[in-house]
């Protein structure tokens, strides 16, 4: 600690000593120990002579050396030439800090010279300061001090929870002149280009450098509102052994080492002895570790939300409350994991599954219908091994949640990342005895885990969808339901797509040479998305990935490709005399990556239904049998009335669910009203 960092804590006086009886004795040998712990951590004590004819103390740094009896020798960090410096003044005392009390000792003086000072030690020294929180020295947090948009650059000199000392100097033509100590003041602190914080904060004290000033600066908030606040909050669990917590604090550079007093899959609280608080509300923790057992633990990136203090059993604590901002996609998982199967020991996330157990209970309980099973059979060994890749490797791109008990599948959904931001759920199904419960289950846990993890960025989830066949009454009353009750077709939307498949046996069809399939433009899709808002106004352009700033990227395609999976996509338009007609998204994907095939499918968006026959539409989609090795293709085509106006044979309309996941506290609560007697029942 240097000199400007002791003299700013204590005012000294003239007459300090006099007052040294009213402090709180320190034995020798305690005084030993700090200074042999000085020595180790390499720091130094403050050496202070006073004048001989005036009051004045001047303060020279020196490095304590061990010391184990009654002596000490102090090295000078800088040599001084005695006659000089000292020539008028002679031996005050000397003054250690260990970061919260400030001691100070007047040992007799043995000897002095240009390289050192050696003493005799007392038998008793005092203790002169002692803050209500330590404090703890900083080096190489670079600070921003800003007010009224003028910014001063410095460093960062001490800190705690409480309060921290910066140094900042002015740059001409700036003045110290342009600060209101009576206002408030914003810092951001950072190393390099990192920020860990970024807080409002009140000026306690200053001193009067020209150039160079140091602030005492105090928070002035205790909790700060990170995302939007939620009206259902995800579960919180007190779990037994408290896991642990540990991380590097990101402006001490020391260990912290906590326990979480209770989790969710959204953040966790700890508690700190008020005296050694070093959780800053607004204070970022880039890396964090949550440790549950020797080799299973949690790491990722933290925000302290929140700081309260309270009173138990005459000592004071704090309590703070941490968001997780970040978090690998796997180690989401063995959070959400563990967490659910807290709330009910029969639900499990990303579990080994039985493949076969599996299968047979998608066949009983009707998910795989005949007429299904019929479409797929002859692709049945394609749909074993991707089913295998999905559930027993457990890929980033898939999530499944099972109800389970003793050894027997009741329950079971799953969803796929298929657009960059936007999920699918997808294979819903319970047994027919349990629907009530196993199947409301597991959708309440993919929904839970949607309002988890949609926040951080490695989730990829800004919107999740869901395909569903009009007569199928489940979906319809929850998912058609809550849009309806919503009423926002920006928070949740509802658009109505017909279902056909194209064989290759048309491919003979003439096509008037005035119809071109063209790639799709960014214009083009500029020109959709007016279509589809005077059309429906819903979420289809982002979900889809249907925006012209979309319209090149292709990182899921590599993510696929780099952990063994398919997924490609390719955008044409349809015009004729350079008028566009249609868009048609062709998504080619692995057999079985979704059982009804519509990840292997392509979608049709008609924009002029007027000028668009279907034999134009039909022999233009034959071009587009090429990206396929199936013999017949899976059409999704939209809007309806189009259909319905050509008379264009399907087999059914399926109903394109999206929700937007800002949404999904709004969804849970609608199903949590909806069923909530179940709900409740099964996850207690």
């Amino acid at each position: 600690m240097d000199n400007q960092q002791i003299i700013t804590r204590l005012f000294y006086t003239s007459n300090s000593e006099d007052k040294k009886n009213d402090k709180k004795q320190v034995s020798k040998k305690y005084l030993i120990n700090i200074l042999n712990y000085i020595n180790f951590q390499d720091e130094t004590v403050l050496i202070n002579f006073k004048h001989s004819k005036y009051d004045s103390i001047i303060s020279l740094q020196a490095k304590p050396q061990p010391s184990i009896g009654g002596t000490l020798d102090c090295l000078w960090i800088e040599k001084i030439e005695l006659d000089k410096k000292l020539k008028s003044y002679e031996f005050l005392h000397f003054i250690l800090d260990d970061g919260q009390k400030l001691i100070l000792a007047k040992p007799a003086l043995k000897a002095i010279s240009t390289e050192k000072i050696s003493f005799i030690l007392p038998e008793t020294c005092y203790e002169v300061s002692s803050r209500k929180v330590k404090r703890h020295s900083c080096k190489g947090i670079q600070v921003e001090f800003i007010q009224n948009s003028a910014i001063f650059y410095g460093s960062l000199l001490d800190f705690n929870a409480i309060s921290f000392r910066v140094e900042v100097s002015t740059v001409p033509p700036q003045s110290f002149q342009w600060i209101n100590p009576e206002s408030p003041i914003t810092v951001i602190f950072k190393k390099g280009q990192e920020i860990f914080y970024t807080g409002d904060c009140k000026i306690i004290r200053q001193t009067l450098g020209q150039k160079t000033r140091t602030f005492v600066l105090e928070p002035t908030d205790n909790q700060i509102c990170r995302f939007k606040p939620k009206e259902i909050r995800s579960p919180r669990h007190t779990l037994s052994p408290l896991p642990n917590i540990t991380c590097r604090h990101p402006i001490t550079g020391k260990i912290i080492n906590l326990t979480a007093e209770d989790i969710s899959g959204s953040g966790f609280s700890v508690e700190e002895y008020y005296d050694h608080s070093v959780l800053l509300p607004g204070m970022i923790i880039p890396e964090l570790f949550i440790e549950f057992a020797n080799d299973f633990k949690i790491r990722c990136k933290t925000q302290v939300i929140y700081r309260n203090m309270y009173l138990k059993e005459e000592k004071t604590y704090v309590k703070c409350g941490m968001a997780i901002l970040d978090m690998d996609i796997q180690d989401q998982v063995r959070l959400s994991s563990l967490l659910h199967m807290v709330t009910n020991k029969k639900s499990y996330v990303c579990n080994q599954v039985d493949l076969d157990a599996l299968w047979k209970f998608l066949f009983e309980t009707g998910f795989v219908y005949p007429e299904k099973y019929a479409a797929i059979y002859t692709n049945k060994e394609k749909f074993k091994e991707t089913y295998e890749k999905l559930y027993i490797h457990n890929p980033n791109i898939a999530r499944h949640f099972i109800y389970q008990d003793k050894g027997t599948i009741h329950g079971h959904i799953s969803m796929v990342r298929f657009y960059e931001n936007t999920w699918l759920f997808q294979h819903h199904a319970a047994n027919r005895s349990d629907i009530d419960k196993a199947g409301l289950v597991v959708l309440n846990q993919i929904a839970r885990y949607v309002n988890d993890f949609y926040c951080l960025y490695v989730t990829h989830m800004n919107f999740v969808i869901c395909y569903f066949s009009q007569n199928n009454k489940f979906p319809n009353r929850v998912f058609g339901g809550f849009t309806r009750e919503l009423n926002d077709p920006k928070g949740s939307s509802l658009d109505a797509f017909v279902y056909f498949q194209l064989s290759k046996d048309l491919e003979e069809w003439y096509f008037s040479r005035s119809w071109v399939l063209t790639k799709t433009q960014p214009k083009d899709l500029l020109e959709l998305k007016s279509f589809y808002e005077s059309h429906s106004g819903g979420l289809i352009p982002h979900a889809l990935d249907l925006e012209p700033d979309m319209i090149d990227c292709d990182d899921l395609s590599k993510e696929y490709q780099k952990i063994g999976f398919k997924r490609e996509r390719y955008l044409f338009s349809l015009r004729k005399d350079d008028v566009l007609k249609a868009v048609i998204m062709v998504n080619v994907s692995d057999t079985g990556l979704n059982m009804s095939n519509l990840t292997n499918c392509i979608h049709v968006i008609v924009l002029d239904s007027a000028d668009l026959p279907y034999i134009a539409l039909y022999s233009n989609l034959l071009e587009l049998f090429k990206y396929y090795e199936q013999d017949k293709i899976p059409i999704l085509l939209y809007p309806v009335s189009y259909a319905e106006s050509q008379s264009i044979p399907y087999e059914k309309t399926y109903n394109l669910w999206v929700i937007s996941t800002q949404q999904t506290i709004h969804f849970l609560k609608y199903i949590n009203n909806l069923f909530g007697g179940y709900l409740k029942n099964n996850n207690a």
